[in-house]
């Protein structure tokens, strides 16, 4: 006699956030205007003539030229009030902090749409909150409390996570590195095994630009970035006009799914569509991208009411019965939702994210072996030997970015990124009547294990399945991006993105990314007496965070006057990589 009394369902949805500035050569033209005028009225009317055209970011942009705080705030409630007029109510909340004094915040206005039903709208509640509290808040203010919603999915946002990382490096290595970076080791095989290969991204655009306007397709050397398969530096040479990734690179193949692989490390190489997809989202002005696999309310309720009804008519007889119950709950449940943002829904960046979600929740719920260092949740829970599970609640797991620090020269122009990592984290929710989830901000023992083990073999974990490592490319992009656009690097460098940019001419490739899927169930029966259930995870790459946590950015002295005296390394016309004699 099993009783199906014990029910955990494991539901795990992917977010991504990502938030930088902007800058196209619409853009600069209107910073000129900007500082030739003085008059204030002709500034108004500048922004104004953004807003009408829908240019957002730009409008803000503008706004934060105005020389007095007082023109500032005004300028910037004239574009909040267009943003929450158009419903772009998580952007207006963004430019209401930007207004430089507290009292001149204005109320967000939500409709009810933002707070009812389906996924919460967290930016909405918490201004919601910090508006109607008297203290101090340190994203508004620079001092006090703090709030961040709770995780789904994946999740890509790099501005708090390179402030809480970026240091200054102290030792001189780092300006070391970056003048003897400079020195190009030319050679003409980009199959070449590297140590430190340097990619110029300025140089980069201009040589693909070059080809679109020849009508030649972007070979396969660019689309690869010269085979690098992670980034470990970011340089910018100021007089140059040049910004650099570098880090180890080979020569690819193509495996069976025909993904390019390095023959150096066998790991998935870096993709020239990925770095233009992250790097126009940030450009958009977008404050997050990611992706969430959500449940359906009706579908929680149906199977809420379904297994309490079932539950009350007492214990399952046979291993057919319990079988057929668990199918039965899986089809209550029916189909969930993908959703991607910040990204569009075609390209390669969502594809990935949405994948490594998706397979994330099936290693969990025991339908993908992830290795012996990675048991399921089923595996681990005659290890924590849970004397009263929960009888009804939904685990989330979900992916995160995990840096060991963002090193920079005192000048910033050098970056080192260090102990580049995927971190798996984990909470409880409850369920309710209504198929709501409500966290708790807890995390069970057997559900924070599965959590800890993931995390710790993540890179074998990646070895195996190259979606994983995929997905710690893109967050490895991401906050290269979002460092760019955080530190200022593209107007140091004096790029405007050229076909880069957001409206510029390069295509990045489509993939068909699915609307729905079907919700994956599995079972075990527990000490022989309670079915626990599965209902098949989340990423969250919290990128540029990492930039701005003063724990983990540190200054190195080593990687100052990088590029200040240096002239670029000699290179043919057209050459846009060069192999670094600091190899």
């Amino acid at each position: 006699m099993v009783h199906p009394g014990r029910m955990n369902f494991g539901m795990c949805r992917i977010v991504g956030r990502l938030l930088t500035p902007f800058c196209c050569l619409t853009l600069m033209a209107c910073f000129a205007m900007a500082a030739d005028s003085n008059a204030a009225t002709e500034l108004a009317e500048i922004v104004n003539s953004h807003l009408t055209a829908g240019e957002y970011g730009s409008a803000v942009t503008l706004a934060m030229t105005a020389p007095t705080a007082e023109e500032r705030s005004s300028l910037l409630k004239q574009v909040a009030d267009a943003q929450q007029a158009a419903g772009e109510l998580d952007v207006a909340a963004g430019t209401i902090r930007r207004i430089p004094r507290g009292e001149d915040r204005p109320k967000v206005q939500l409709n009810q749409s933002s707070l009812a039903g389906g996924q919460a709208n967290f930016g909405m509640l918490m201004m919601l909150i910090q508006q109607n509290t008297s203290g101090k808040w340190q994203n508004l203010d620079g001092e006090g409390g703090g709030m961040m919603p709770f995780q789904t999915g994946v999740r890509v946002s790099p501005n708090g996570l390179l402030q809480r990382l970026t240091n200054e490096e102290q030792a001189g290595a780092l300006s070391t590195r970056g003048v003897r970076a400079r020195m190009a080791a030319l050679n003409e095989d980009v199959a070449r095994k590297s140590q430190l290969r340097m990619v110029s991204l300025t140089r980069l655009e201009r040589a693909v630009a070059a080809r679109i306007d020849a009508g030649l397709p972007v070979p396969e050397t660019m689309a690869q970035l010269a085979g690098l398969s992670q980034v470990k530096y970011v340089f910018v040479y100021p007089e140059a006009n040049e910004i650099v990734l570098a880090g180890p690179a080979s020569g690819w193949q193509y495996n069976k799914q025909g993904q390019s692989v390095s023959l150096n490390d066998g790991r998935p190489t870096l993709q020239l569509d990925d770095l233009v997809t992250v790097l126009r989202t940030f450009a958009r002005g977008a404050a997050d991208f990611g992706c969430s696999i959500n449940t359906r309310e009706e579908g929680i309720k149906a199977l809420k009411d379904y297994a309490e009804k079932s539950m009350a008519k007492g214990s399952l007889t046979s291993t057919n019965a319990t079988r057929s119950w668990v199918n039965q709950l899986q089809r209550k449940l029916g189909r969930q939702d993908v959703v991607v943002w910040g990204v569009p829904s075609d390209s390669r960046v969502a594809r990935v994210i949405v994948e490594a979600d998706y397979r994330m929740k099936l290693i969990g719920i025991d339908r993908l072996d992830a290795g012996k260092e990675i048991p399921s949740y089923f595996d681990l829970l005659p290890l924590t030997n849970p004397k009263n599970p929960p009888s009804l609640d939904a685990l989330r797991w979900w992916l995160t970015m995990q840096f060991d620090g963002v090193l920079h020269s005192a000048d910033k122009n050098s970056f080192e990124i260090q102990g580049s990592s995927v971190l798996c984290q984990s909470e409880n929710q409850l369920l309710t009547a209504e198929g709501k989830h409500v966290p708790t901000g807890q995390s069970e023992a057997t559900n924070r294990l599965f959590a800890q083990n993931f995390t710790t073999h993540y890179a074998k974990l990646a070895a195996k399945d190259l979606v994983f490592a995929d997905t710690q490319n893109i967050f490895d992009l991401a906050l290269c991006s979002a460092l760019i656009k955080h530190e200022n690097l593209d107007d140091k460098a004096g790029w405007d993105m050229g076909v880069f940019a957001p409206e510029g001419a390069y295509a990045t490739a489509c993939y068909p990314v699915p609307k729905e899927i079907d919700s994956v169930v599995n079972h075990r029966v527990y000490r022989g007496t309670d079915v626990v259930v599965q209902v098949a995870g989340g990423v969250a790459a919290n990128v540029m965070s990492v930039a701005k946590d003063p724990k983990l950015n540190r200054a190195a002295p080593e990687l100052q006057s990088v590029g200040d005296e240096a002239k670029a390394p000699e290179l043919p016309v057209g050459r846009w990589w060069w192999d670094s004699s600091a190899n």
